[in-house]
């Protein structure tokens, strides 16, 4: 439980880097910075674990290297490397042709440099939530011991992994707030606070969505560098066409 919550905290801090990737470098090439390597790093890193510490059920580095499956999977994890690479290499490209006010008119603060850097440092932390689920999973067990339905068995893990990330969220807030006296606009009556609360909260239920449904698919599933994969895959795939949506 306790790894858990600080594989939270850890993720929580990947959360708010993460926001500051896509300031500086978009929707699309932030995106997939950022979760090429959270894919290749929440995948890699449990197996490559579980081959020093084995564990009932669990997939180690060794068998990756050594089944079809396992081989499939590291192809994968390469595919995603590889797309790092050339959308760094895309982001030098656009750095280097387009003008101050072209960059702008795109993304407002595009800065290939400190986007760079600040979307490694979130990738790899991100990872994090993957690690928080291989951790909790003997709070799994208890929990489908006691009756609940294996379907539904992670989420008994996301009440300690999120609590970690709202911790960090809720501090960092609290500090801007302070820094910039803004506490007041919580409740500035001439901002349109009803439909800020209401996007803000249907926000964070769809958010929360993609995690309770991946609970369930990882469930079924049964190998969580797979099952991390597939939905970090899906998340780039939907980030670049609101890219292209969005005119990046």
């Amino acid at each position: 439980m306790r790894a858990t919550l600080i594989f939270g905290l850890l993720w929580g801090i990947g959360r708010l880097t993460y926001g500051l990737g896509i300031r500086y470098l978009g929707m699309s090439l932030g995106n997939s910075i950022v979760l090429g390597f959270c894919s290749a790093f929440g995948a890699l890193v449990p197996a490559i674990y579980y081959n020093f510490y084995p564990a009932e059920g669990k997939s180690t580095f060794a068998e990756l290297l050594t089944t079809s499956w396992g081989r499939v999977i590291l192809a994968g994890i390469a595919v995603c490397l590889l797309a790092i690479y050339v959308c760094g290499r895309a982001g030098v490209l656009k750095e280097r042709e387009l003008t101050k006010l072209q960059q702008s008119a795109s993304v407002a603060e595009f800065n290939l440099t400190k986007g760079l850097i600040v979307t490694i440092v979130s990738g790899i932390l991100s990872a994090c939530f993957n690690f928080g689920i291989e951790a909790g999973k003997p709070m799994t067990e208890v929990a489908v011991a006691a009756g609940c339905n294996p379907l539904y068995q992670n989420n008994v893990i996301y009440v300690m992994l999120l609590w970690g990330g709202l911790l960090v969220n809720l501090i960092w807030c609290v500090l801007l707030n302070v820094r910039n006296k803004s506490f007041k606009d919580y409740t500035n009556a001439k901002t349109p606070l009803l439909k800020n609360y209401l996007f803000s909260a249907l926000a964070g239920i769809t958010w929360y969505c993609q995690f309770f449904f991946y609970g369930m698919g990882e469930s079924k599933l049964g190998n969580g560098a797979s099952s991390w994969i597939v939905h970090m895959a899906f998340i780039i795939l939907i980030a670049n066409m609101w890219g292209v949506l969005m005119n990046e």
